[in-house]
């Protein structure tokens, strides 16, 4: 059985299960990031905001999938969202892909608290023979007993349908008077993801927003030995997304 008699929700903004310990730990050493620190997806931060603020007020709000390149800051946002919203109520648990068999239990217990839960998983992903995804689907869709009406699941993935994909997949589909019937296989990988009311994708930044991030964290402009060095900071780790934005001001 675990112990969450130490956990005082009270005061505790974030929590991250240990399933060897089947217990939550308190997140005391949380990431100062805020929304307006996040350019350039702000059509992304918008949607996720609103449907925050409806699940905050009791008034419903989809569970979210981010899925898109790396590094375009998914994540930030999920952690962006506890310093916005943790004095309205707001709580987050983070839970491992290994350890989503565990969900239903953390869910019954959240579900009788007098707060609003996003249960976060981070690089969500399943490859072939992984089945943890279906204690996914019972907390999002419920069984005989209905979800958790103050909890909803917001989950990161470098892939839109969260399962991997293969062509032979699509083998058994057949299209019949211009209607596509998928195979069983397809249709199971599909109806994972199609269980998110709320998909956000996001994609690579060019250069020049690249360069743009940079200056938007520093307060000036770069100079022109500074864009050079940051060009080829980019070019040698093949890519110039956020992230590596945020490393090269690290390395600055």
């Amino acid at each position: 059985m675990a112990d969450w008699s130490s956990i005082d929700w009270n005061n505790t903004k974030a929590a991250l299960w240990r399933a060897r310990s089947q217990s939550l730990k308190s997140v005391t050493a949380l990431d100062t990031i805020v929304l307006d620190d996040l350019t350039g997806i702000d059509r992304q931060k918008r949607l996720l905001v609103e449907n925050t603020e409806q699940h905050v007020r009791g008034e419903g709000g989809n569970h979210v999938l981010l899925w898109g390149s790396r590094g375009t800051g998914k994540s930030s946002l999920i952690r962006a969202l506890i310093n916005a919203y943790a004095d309205q109520g707001l709580r987050i648990v983070q839970i491992e892909k290994e350890d989503l068999a565990d969900l239903p239990f953390i869910v019954d217990e959240l579900r009788e608290l007098p707060f609003r839960f996003v249960v976060f998983c981070d690089d969500l992903s399943f490859e072939e023979g992984e089945y943890q995804y279906k204690a996914l689907k019972t907390v999002i869709d419920g069984s005989i007993e209905l979800p958790p009406e103050n909890v909803r699941v917001y989950a990161t993935s470098n892939r839109r349908h969260l399962v991997s994909e293969k062509s032979s997949d699509n083998a058994p589909t057949s299209v019949t008077e211009r209607e596509i019937h998928y195979g069983d296989t397809v249709e199971e990988k599909l109806s994972l993801a199609d269980r998110f009311g709320l998909w956000l994708s996001f994609y690579p930044i060019s250069i020049q927003n690249y360069l743009g991030v940079i200056e938007f964290k520093l307060g000036r402009e770069l100079t022109e030995v500074e864009t050079r060095q940051a060009t080829l900071f980019a070019r040698n780790r093949a890519s110039h997304s956020a992230r590596t934005a945020q490393q090269f001001i690290k390395q600055m």
